[in-house]
């Protein structure tokens, strides 16, 4: 507190001063005329004609070693019209001017201005400064300090407002209106107990001290976005009850480099002074990415700065001093090596995506503060939400009670749940957007070509519902949902996935004799799954068992790929044989299902929209028939 109170009070300090160095300059010179340097001639032609006003003014320099006249005169100028220019209350418009007196002229001039009637004021000048003078002192003492309260400041943490300083955001148990527990966190048991034991060191640290054992200075959290991982850290503040530093990776990246840098020996030494306590960093891979090396062009010296101060930050504090770093990303593959060696982030704890039993108990958490129909059944959304995180299903249990809101329903029902789970999934329905009819046609043979084949292929991911009415930004969609989690695809699977993107294409031209753009997603879908079958998951007959690029653990976004261009044709080639089998096959099915095609077809542009099981009873019954 009475470092901020310091900061602050340097902070006003500098306003006070800078407020202070503009009205100093602004008081040397108010608004008032210039003095015009005139010769001794103009000064008694002046003096002659009656334009010398009363006093004139009489100073001896002593620094300068000179004797000078000065004063006010009308001015001889005129206006446009020829007559001599006057001020606001008609009189004539006056000058200052100053006259340099030749040694010699003193006393006779003295004697001419007394003849004339004129009062004459002695002064005597020494050790004046000009008011040129002192705007250059006020000009050069402000860029003083403004390189002192700036720059200077910057390199220990403080500067102007604070810039070199911490921007972490701090919490205590007395500070938090609600604090974040080990209850309120669900769906990741093995996470939350593999940093239990952190819990209790914070805790009761002299046990861990007696028998010499070290907690790990720093745990890393990793995986998808919207796990839980900040969560996870705010709990273990809350359940130890100490004072959590809360930043993200961003708060460190600034213009100028070295504020990175300060901020982060500011927040480390706060935290020392609060210990124990924890430090959570969120996104650590934007300061902590692997270094360039010293003469590789592109690199980021301001990061790598930061990053190399928080190594030695980590590195200049005990364990058992009671600071515990805890930081998250989705790229762990990005980081810097030194970071993850013992001694700085010893540990790694993988938030993974919730399981069944995992998404069962986010739901109830959430749930709590939602009113549920009787017939709202959280299981059944939990099983049919496959690789929702927690962030997601917080999003879906919202969107249904909005939904019921505008429903004007008095509970949340199993209809609005799984509306709201389409909508988080493929987008909202556009019940109102206008399409002729051509384009439900076309809409309809589309989607009904995706449908057939998702319930006649054996490895395809069962159908959940299919629609002509336009969700997002597509005009139709054909949904399918795993009965469980999947942890591991197969390439009878991808294979099954390919002919159903093709079904849609395939289905328009059969029977309409023409296509459309409606494709353009399916074919992007098809390409993608079979170029990662051969670069990433090596089920090319051709290239076997080879991988041609590296996917980041949790971010879904691949790193370059590294092969040469001939391989790169080659791929391509592949890529296209695997695409035109999965069309080719699909077009057999289809043209040997063509009646099937034509009633959903039919029964999609009356309906709009069917369930996934209606589909598959009226597939599964003509099979029968035809059997």
């Amino acid at each position: 507190m009475a470092k901020n109170t310091e900061s602050a009070w340097r902070s006003w300090l500098l306003i006070a001063l800078i407020v202070c160095a503009f009205f100093s300059m602004y008081r040397m010179n108010p608004h008032a005329p210039a003095t015009k340097e005139i010769a001794l001639l103009d000064f008694y032609r002046a003096m002659e004609q009656g334009k010398l006003v009363d006093p004139v003014t009489r100073v001896f320099d002593r620094d300068e070693g000179e004797t000078y006249l000065t004063g006010e005169m009308e001015t001889d100028k005129v206006d446009a019209k020829g007559d001599p220019l006057a001020g606001g209350d008609g009189a004539p418009v006056r000058e200052r001017y100053r006259v340099t007196l030749v040694p010699g002229e003193n006393s006779s001039i003295m004697d001419d201005l007394l003849n004339n009637s004129i009062r004459v004021e002695v002064k005597e000048k020494r050790g004046a400064i000009s008011p040129f003078v002192m705007q250059l002192i006020f000009f050069f003492g402000f860029m003083f300090l403004f390189y002192w309260f700036f720059y200077r400041r910057m390199g220990s943490g403080g500067g102007l407002f604070g810039f070199g300083k911490s921007k972490a955001k701090v919490l205590t148990s007395a500070e938090e209106k609600r604090k974040v527990t080990f209850a309120d966190v669900a769906g990741i048991d093995e996470a939350r107990e593999e940093v239990q034991e952190i819990v209790e060191f914070l805790k009761n640290p002299a046990d861990f001290k007696r028998l010499g054992g070290k907690i790990p200075k720093g745990v890393l959290m990793v995986g998808p976005p919207g796990t839980g991982k900040t969560l996870l850290a705010k709990a273990i503040a809350g359940e130890a009850k100490v004072p959590f530093f809360a930043m993200s990776g961003s708060d460190f990246e600034e213009m100028f480099v070295g504020v990175g840098a300060s901020r982060m020996r500011d927040v480390f030494a706060e935290a020392k002074k609060r210990a124990p306590c924890i430090v959570f960093i969120d996104e650590i891979d934007s300061i902590g990415q692997k270094r360039t090396g010293a003469g590789a062009i592109g690199g980021s010296h301001a990061y790598e700065q930061t990053l190399n101060t928080m190594l030695v930050e980590m590195d200049g504090f005990d364990a058992n001093e009671g600071v515990i770093v805890i930081a998250a990303t989705n790229r762990p593959e990005t980081l810097d090596s030194a970071l993850l060696r013992p001694g700085r982030f010893d540990r790694q704890v993988v938030v993974e995506l919730p399981t069944l039993k995992g998404r069962r108990e986010i739901l109830a958490l959430h749930g709590k503060k939602i009113k549920f129909s009787p017939d709202a059944d959280l299981d059944r959304v939990a099983r049919g939400t496959p690789g929702f995180s927690g962030a997601d299903l917080a999003n879906l249990l919202n969107e249904a009670a909005l939904l019921a809101v505008r429903k004007k329903l008095d509970g949340v029902d199993m209809e609005t749940l799984d509306e709201a789970r389409d909508k988080v999934i493929w987008g909202r329905e556009r019940k109102s957007a206008g399409y002729s009819q051509k384009d439900r046609e076309y809409t309809a043979w589309h989607e009904a070509g995706h449908a057939i084949l998702q319930v006649l292929l054996p490895d395809a991911d069962p159908l959940h519902k299919v629609t002509i009415i336009p969700r997002g930004r597509a005009l139709g969609a054909t949904m399918a949902l795993p009965e469980r989690d999947v942890l591991n695809r197969t390439k009878k699977h991808f294979l099954a996935e390919m002919r159903i993107c093709c079904g849609g294409r395939i289905a328009e031209e059969t029977v309409l004799g023409d296509i459309s753009t409606g494709a353009s997603q399916d074919i992007a879908q098809a390409t993608h799954i079979a170029r990662e079958m051969i670069c990433r998951y090596g089920m090319s007959d051709k290239f076997g068992f080879q991988a041609f690029m590296e996917p980041s653990q949790f971010s879904g976004q691949d790193l370059p790929p590294a092969f040469s261009e001939e391989t790169s044709r080659e791929i391509d080639v592949e890529v296209k044989k695997l695409v035109d089998d999965a069309y080719s096959d699909a077009k057999k099915m289809l043209k040997a299902n063509r009646a099937k095609l034509e009633t959903l077809a039919k029964l999609l542009l009356e309906k709009e929209t069917m369930d996934g099981r209606e589909v598959e009873k009226l597939v599964r019954g003509e099979e029968t028939e035809a059997g």
